[in-house]
């Protein structure tokens, strides 16, 4: 029988380390927590110093007799939750189910689940950190009160059901205020003014762009078509003629390894995974992957990080790997990373591949294709960022007619570098035809365009996670399940991937923002977090921050409740009649998006899917209007509402026009530049921006 007993919380990582560990240890899955506050209430005793009233979790019960029963038949125990403040709190919660001594050194933690790691961690046992069990406690209380004694107000003054959080209420307000600027936002009109020029020169011929940029002018300050035709009068149009060239270049540093919070920002931009998945798919890569020939395997180091730290093995290794396929003058230098802002967490190192000559190639038929997705990205992140720099060749030339200038940028790439894997980030070459000084350029045509000023652009996943990061809320591990309770509470909708605060959202933010200014504001959140920080440095005593939050919020929730007046929502109402009631039906929103229900519930059930037409025609039958529709796993999609007779469906919105190429229907794209008209035909070419000729 195996003299020793390991807790971990995963069957998989139990899985993965029982097979490296061998048959002297015996390894089981707590399955997350045991131990928790109750749901039914509070569960903090304020009257007894803040005091936790932790219970058994509902469930739990048969695992933890067979933990105990465990636990009495070895001779040691060994507890190896994950290597952050949640996982040290779950093997104290393990400690005292067991009746284990918290100082007695059986605490371990695995940042990768190899061989020589888990061998090594496991002859290295320490004592539990109560420092960072403190920290967890204090961060479980200071949500839990916010939630307990908030919401109850909500569900008095607006309607039942809803939700405050500590860190979920300063990142609503985040959200809202954008969309108040947004909706604040006044357009500016301003101009833009290009000369198509032609130059030949013997064997050369060229044709390209010069855009206007008159160093006293700012690109916006051509206010209207009027001040921009006083230019084209300015204009010597027999005479444009190469005033200036500059040759020069510039390097591209390669980008950090990744943390938690740029990992699900890279996840979302590159491979289009929402942070839930990204962090799912992570976890599993962690905890191992069956590879034939060599088992369950840990791929990824521990996910839930802030540092950019490597160590040197890693380092060491990464170079072998680069020289080996790419070339010694590939190798980078091997750098120190430092702490970004005293809110880093620095325990951990970045995350990487536990076995860089593991490439996600060799082992794809072994990895789903998530798996395979997200292990590709976080492979070549961490060998570009060990690799050398790239560099550009620039060049600018200055063009003048009568005084007016026009530019010309160049940019080519002279030495890949980290781009020769991190081929994301990859940009055409910009490349300037061999002009000299004095040159003299053909006017072939003036093309003055008319712009206005965007607002702000709504946030998406990726955006919002860098901004909490930079303002120092929340942290790597709280991000998605932040993101996840304001979706869920219908505070806040995803559409067109932009995260958008429904009308309960606004309405709750406002109720926060006047009566709790501290819960929602940022740099009181993220002050939060340096003081939990603390907490676990063992500079802070806990109870101390909790009692100090608790005092301020009660006397804000006392006023709140003698100020707010009762509100109501109504939800918007159609003009589809309810055929068992004959009331007008009205739009509710549900987990899948928005549905029809009939307002005389309880006493009339009557529910409808929600049509929404966008006022096109379907370009394939004619008779069909296009509506918008909802994948199963949440995406917008448009279709032809006569389906399924008619099958005409799109990711991209039609425009209701055809294509002047191939007679396809045209879609609109959203991008930076603003709208593009493209063909719905992938065999076709054809586009334009919107406003503009093709």
């Amino acid at each position: 029988m195996a003299k020793n007993l390991v807790i971990v919380e995963s069957p998989t990582k139990a899985k993965t380390i029982k097979k490296i560990l061998g048959a002297n240890y015996k390894v089981v899955a707590s399955v997350g927590h045991i131990r928790d506050l109750p749901k039914s209430k509070l569960g903090i005793d304020i009257e007894n110093n803040f005091e936790p009233q932790y219970i058994n979790i509902r469930g739990k019960g048969t695992l933890i007799k067979e933990l105990k029963k465990e636990a009495k038949n070895h001779d040691e125990v060994f507890l190896a939750t994950d290597p952050d403040r949640e996982g040290e709190a779950i093997s104290w919660h393990l400690s005292h189910i067991l009746d284990l001594d918290p100082k007695d050194k059986n605490r371990v933690t695995f940042n990768e689940i190899t061989k020589d790691t888990v061998k090594r961690e496991i002859k290295n046992p320490r004592s539990i950190d109560m420092d960072l069990v403190d920290a967890q406690q204090a961060r479980r209380e200071l949500d839990r009160i916010a939630g307990y004694k908030i919401s109850p107000l909500l569900w008095k003054k607006v309607k039942s059901g809803l939700s405050a959080g500590r860190v979920q209420s300063a990142v609503l307000k985040i959200i809202c205020d954008r969309e108040e600027k947004i909706n604040s936002f006044v357009p500016e009109e301003y101009w833009t003014l290009d000369a198509h020029l032609t130059f030949k020169r013997k064997s050369l011929k060229a044709s390209f762009y010069g855009e206007y940029e008159n160093k006293k002018l700012k690109k916006i300050d051509l206010k209207n078509e009027k001040e921009t035709d006083q230019i084209i009068k300015k204009l010597d149009k027999e005479n444009f003629i190469v005033n200036k060239l500059q040759k020069g270049s510039r390097k591209r540093l390669a980008p950090n390894p990744f943390t938690t919070s740029t990992m699900q920002q890279e996840a979302s931009r590159r491979i289009n995974f929402p942070i839930r998945k990204t962090m799912q798919v992570a976890q599993s890569l962690y905890e191992g992957v069956d590879i034939p020939g060599e088992g369950l395997q840990g791929l990824i180091t521990y996910m839930r990080t802030d540092s950019t730290r490597i160590s040197e093995e890693a380092q060491a290794a990464a170079f072998s790997y680069i020289e080996k396929n790419y070339g010694k003058n590939y190798i980078g230098k091997g750098r120190k990373y430092a702490k970004k802002g005293e809110n880093v967490q620095d325990a951990h190192e970045c995350i990487r591949p536990t076995n860089v000559f593991r490439s996600p190639y060799s082992i794809k038929e072994s990895l789903s294709r998530d798996e395979f997705k997200l292990y590709e990205l976080i492979w070549k992140r961490f060998l570009a960022s060990l690799m050398k720099e790239a560099s550009f060749l620039t060049s600018t030339v200055d063009i003048i007619s009568n005084k007016e200038i026009f530019k010309l940028n160049g940019s080519q790439l002279a030495f890949d570098g980290f781009l020769r894997i991190y081929e994301y980030d990859l940009k055409k070459d910009e490349i300037i035809p061999d002009l000299a000084e004095g040159d003299k350029l053909k006017l072939k045509d003036l093309e003055k365009n008319q712009h206005f000023t965007q607002p702000p652009a709504r946030y998406n996943e990726a955006s919002l996670i860098k901004t909490l990061e930079k303002l120092g809320i929340g942290r790597p591990s709280t991000y998605s399940p932040t993101i996840s309770t304001l979706l869920s509470r219908y505070y806040v909708v995803i559409e067109d991937k932009k995260l958008l605060p429904t009308d309960l959202g606004l309405t709750v933010n406002d109720i926060l923002a006047d009566n709790f200014k501290n819960l929602v504001d940022r740099k009181f959140t993220a002050k939060m977090e340096t003081e939990l920080d603390k907490i676990a440095s063992g500079d802070l005593e806990w109870k101390n921050l909790v009692r100090d939050f608790y005092e301020d919020l009660k006397k804000d929730l006392d006023k709140a409740y003698e100020n707010i007046e009762k509100v109501e929502i109504e939800d918007p109402i159609t003009d589809v009649i309810c055929e068992k009631c004959g009331r007008n039906m009205v739009i509710k929103r549900g987990r899948f998006g928005k549905f029809l229900a009939c307002p005389g519930f309880p006493e009339c059930r009557n529910t409808k899917p929600y049509i929404e037409k966008i006022g096109i025609k379907c370009p394939d039958c004619k008779d069909g209007d296009i509506i918008i529709k909802m994948s199963k796993k949440g995406r917008k999609f448009f279709g032809c509402s006569k389906y399924p007779e008619c099958k005409f469906v799109s990711w991209n919105k039609p425009t209701g026009e055809k294509c002047p190429n191939c007679g396809e229907a045209l879609v609109e794209i959203q991008n930076k530049k603003g709208n593009t008209i493209k063909c719905s035909n992938p065999n076709c070419s054809y586009s334009k921006l919107e406003g503009k000729n093709e």
